[in-house]
């Protein structure tokens, strides 16, 4: 048995279980990749500072759950705890916002890294599939990446979610919301950490999942009603966009999410059969985030969807998703029958065939328990004196049928048949 095991709060991910995850990040990238968006790859780690700008000073992410380290060089760096920052740094080195068209249209998929307490749902490592849309200000664009979330997530036979929706207005009209949410703020009974982040940015006390805050916040100032005409406007495209495409949302004002730099719209999926840990994504439009990370003004809008939480969803409604077996055909050879049999199994995977051969001299019973462990729907069987007649033996491991097959014509009937 290994002396090691994974840190805490992290997990493995292994056959057959990890077929999950694939099919849930090529799912959720499918609706992405028919749109326009291009794939983008960053660093697991980048400048501390990238983090504390973007993401918020004031947020739990950078006050308490980073991980930073610092390198013999004398540089700060920290594990990505989320991706649009580092999307949007590795866009502006890049200079895609200068090469064309705007908006510029990224995806992306990855591990993220967060200090926790670790429990169902809530990882210190965890895994992401990201989108952003770059440099462009549309009701369309927001609408866009919501109807794109909900495509992916149905196209994985999830139903069971909602989509929560809000605006958290812009330079314009926040200030002032800002400052009637302090002051309301200030006449309440919080502890000093609340208080100091209150005075930052109070809307993220909003976001407090205390019992004994939530009460207190009864009554406090609803962002809506603060809203300036262009806000108002802009949301109401977005929503009209929405239920245009027959996507169903809920309006929640007291949606905030928990990054510094969103403005307008914001919203999050969430599945009730997760508990405590409902949301599965989410995301909004952060159009001053470039300007806090010393790029010029880019207007932009995004979301992150978790691939965890959302095997966890699919897990809650009993959702088996169709994931075809790692092999089709299995080679059982017998004898000094494995040379051919194994350049056989080449030739099957170079024309797309999935295959594989069993390995360690095995005798035939204990081969073809691999075999069926595989899931291969052929078996190919053959002794010395079958390839001496020039056949191997063709086995349907469903029906138990098995006929011999001319050597020459092997390829040739398996893609007929696996067609």
């Amino acid at each position: 048995m290994s002396t090691f095991k994974a840190p805490k709060g992290t997990y493995d991910l292994i056959p057959p279980y990890s077929a999950k995850y694939l099919a849930v990040r090529d799912a959720i990238s499918g609706p992405l990749r028919l749109s326009g968006y291009g794939y983008v790859e960053t660093p697991g780690f980048e400048d501390v500072d990238l983090f504390a700008r973007g993401v918020g000073e004031s947020t739990d992410i950078v006050t308490k759950e980073m991980y930073t380290l610092t390198t013999k060089g004398g540089a700060n760096l920290a594990l990505r705890p989320e991706g649009t920052a580092s999307v949007l740094r590795a866009a502006l080195e890049a200079n895609l916002h200068k090469a064309g068209g705007l908006p510029v249209k990224l995806w992306y998929s990855g591990s993220y890294y967060r200090y926790e307490r670790p429990q169902k749902g809530r990882y210190r490592h965890f895994s992401q599939v990201g989108a952003e849309a770059i440099g462009a200000e549309d009701p369309a664009l927001d609408a866009e990446l919501i109807i794109l979330a909900d495509q992916a997530y149905r196209s994985l036979g999830l139903r069971n979610f909602r989509i929560l929706l809000n605006s958290l207005g812009d330079k314009e009209c926040r200030p002032v919301y800002r400052e009637a949410l302090q002051s309301f703020l200030r006449g309440l009974d919080l502890d000093a950490e609340t208080v100091r982040r209150a005075e930052i940015n109070p809307l993220r006390v909003l976001d407090d999942k205390r019992d004994d805050v939530q009460k207190q916040l009864v009554g406090a100032p609803v962002l809506r009603d603060y809203l300036c005409d262009a806000c108002k406007a802009y949301h109401e495209e977005v929503r009209a966009l929405i239920t245009a495409a027959g996507v169903a949302f809920e309006d929640d004002e007291k949606l905030v999410r928990g990054l510094d730099y969103y403005t307008r719209t914001t919203f999050e999926f969430v599945h009730d059969g997760l508990g405590s840990q409902s949301a599965v994504g989410g995301g909004g439009r952060y159009d001053g985030l470039s300007e806090m990370i010393g790029g010029p003004a880019l207007p932009s809008v995004g979301w992150a969807l978790g691939v965890d939480r959302t095997v966890l969803a699919l897990e809650a409604e009993g959702v088996d998703l169709d994931i075809p077996p790692t092999t089709s055909v299995f080679a059982v050879a017998l004898g000094e029958a494995k040379p051919k049999l194994f350049s056989l199994v080449t030739e099957l995977r170079r024309v797309g065939i999935a295959a594989d051969i069993a390995y360690g001299g095995k005798g035939l019973k204990g081969a073809m328990k691999d075999a069926n462990r595989s899931g291969a729907r052929f078996a190919l069987v053959a002794g010395e004196r079958d390839l001496a007649e020039g056949v191997v033996q063709l086995k349907d491991m469903e029906s138990g049928e098995q006929a011999p097959v001319a050597l020459s014509e092997v390829v040739e009937v398996l893609l007929a048949k696996l067609a």
